[in-house]
């Protein structure tokens, strides 16, 4: 069994201390659960009435509730592949310009992303929603949205790409120079590759982002989950109900995604060669002591 390096093993006497503030953790936690679940059943907000059309398949709101759900949330998932594919193309080809870029124009690409870094991502989709009009581009509105993901998420992947790409040996790029490849060619066959086999699972938590933002599309009308919600709270009357299953719902999704990123870790991790022998060389063995030789001192 291993030794904790940063702390010593709890004794008896601070063991027995842990389970007790566990007992008693555990204690006030159900305690709070059961008074809100009090509240709730004094209020009628555990009736069948309330829970009926999102969790009885029998009740007759039921069909109508999950078929607007599903659809509303199908726009969600349309908006978010597109945003994450946009924000990978966008965010990659900033990244590149920022590494390849002249000293004489580099503070605009490096301003255009600090800009937008510090941009709120809601005001990116209102500004988006607002200006475009004003300038004579007249898009569905699902494309405001994703513009406004686009814009902000492309400039956070592209710093993951420049860190991916910063973190890869320097031998990389003088070796891609010693064959004769330009510096965009060693970027494109050379250093990307690998630096995207590092950062995939960097990139696949701000998917979980790109997913998450798309939630922001009711703020421009775009009917998504949440606006769908809006809308059926009316003739539903439950918003906790309804608010409680969509939270469920992204939080699936979410976990699905995060546990993507995890495993692909893993993956990478157990892939990645450890010190490979060079082409013709051979392997390192160990001396071997001579027959008859004693290889203990004394």
């Amino acid at each position: 069994m291993s030794t904790p390096v940063l702390y010593d093993n709890p004794g008896p006497r601070s063991r027995r201390r842990i389970a007790v503030a566990s007992v008693i953790t555990g204690i006030g936690l159900l305690a709070a659960v059961t008074l809100v679940l009090v509240q709730l059943y004094q209020r009628g907000e555990l009736s069948e009435a309330k829970w009926g059309p999102l969790v009885n398949p029998y009740n007759p709101l039921f069909a109508a509730a999950w078929t607007g759900l599903l659809q509303a949330l199908a726009r969600n998932v349309y908006a978010a592949a597109l945003a994450m594919v946009l924000s990978l193309a966008v965010g990659t080809m900033l990244a590149l310009t920022r590494i390849t870029s002249a000293a004489w124009y580099r503070w605009a690409v490096v301003g255009f992303i600090e800009l937008f870094r510090g941009l709120p991502v809601v005001i990116a989709i209102f500004l988006a929603y607002r200006i475009l009009p004003e300038l004579g581009v007249e898009l569905p509105r699902v494309w405001y949205l994703v513009i406004g993901l686009t814009a902000y998420n492309s400039v956070v992947i592209a710093e993951i790409v420049r860190s991916g790409v910063a973190s890869l040996p320097r031998g990389q790029a003088e070796a891609a120079s010693s064959i004769g490849l330009t510096r965009g060619q060693s970027l494109r066959l050379v250093q990307l590759p690998q630096a995207f086999r590092v950062m995939l699972p960097a990139l696949i938590s701000q998917l979980v982002v790109v997913f998450k933002d798309t939630s922001l599309g009711f703020i421009i009308l775009f009917p998504e989950v949440l606006s769908f919600a809006g809308i059926a709270i009316q003739s539903l009357d439950n918003p906790l109900q309804l608010y409680f299953v969509i939270a469920v719902i992204f939080i699936t999704i979410n976990y699905l995604l995060s546990r993507l990123a995890v495993y692909v870790e893993r993956r990478v991790s157990r892939a990645r060669p450890t010190s490979p022998t060079p082409a013709g060389a051979a392997p390192h063995t160990e001396p071997q002591p001579l027959a008859g030789t004693s290889t203990t001192g004394g």
